[in-house]
């Protein structure tokens, strides 16, 4: 059976691009007023570390970092605040080193030889990345086959369109997904609209 992890009871975990730290917390602010109380901060971008800095007090609010690809990142992301940390691909030694400090790690898999190395390094909850160009659901419920305790976290092609489908199987813990706040939403600071989207995305999936 699939252990409890830090993002338990988020379904949705938004991937934030942010090119100006100092728009980390509106836009945090935004999406927890819309029912969305975790956020992946990607390191696309220089502003990375120091936006998950400026969020890992924020009350009520889950601040991780994406785009991790060396044990390095995962010093520097934790340093900052950061609670779990999510890649896009399977990297033993970033694995191993988030576990030995504490965070919830979700790595990138695309295949069964992928998932099956993840299980051997003690995963239960991993990231299918990208899901929508690997098969998505028809992947997922594949995987779970051989694959029972794992549940996963579908990124890339993921939409507020089939968001709900995805997180109606139970093979699915959450999804992860940029629509609610985009590049140029936050850009532009339009937390109106992020705040909006995120409750559309909350309202879709809620009994």
């Amino acid at each position: 059976m699939a252990r409890p992890m830090i993002l338990d009871g988020q379904p949705f975990v938004p991937v934030i691009v942010l090119d100006d730290a100092e728009r980390a917390v509106p836009v945090a602010e935004a999406l927890r007023r819309g029912g969305i109380r975790c956020a992946e901060i990607t390191l696309r971008t220089p502003a990375g570390v120091e936006a998950i800095a400026a969020l890992r007090d924020l009350p009520d609010f889950i601040v991780g970092a994406g785009t991790v690809l060396t044990p390095e990142d995962v010093d520097r992301v934790v340093d900052a605040g950061a609670r779990f940390v999510v890649s896009p691909g399977l990297a033993d030694d970033v694995v191993e080193r988030a576990l030995a400090l504490g965070v919830g790690v979700v790595p990138g898999v695309a295949t069964a030889t992928e998932v099956q190395r993840a299980v051997r390094l003690g995963l239960d909850r991993l990231k299918l990345f990208p899901a929508g160009p690997l098969g998505g659901l028809g992947l997922i419920r594949a995987l779970a086959g051989p694959f029972p305790d794992v549940r996963f976290l579908p990124s890339g092609g993921v939409s507020a369109a089939n968001a709900a489908g995805y997180l109606a199987d139970p093979n699915v813990f959450a999804v992860s997904g940029s629509w609610m706040a985009t590049r140029e939403l936050i850009a532009t600071g339009d937390v109106d609209a992020i705040e909006r989207l995120s409750r559309e995305a909350v309202a879709a999936v809620s009994p």
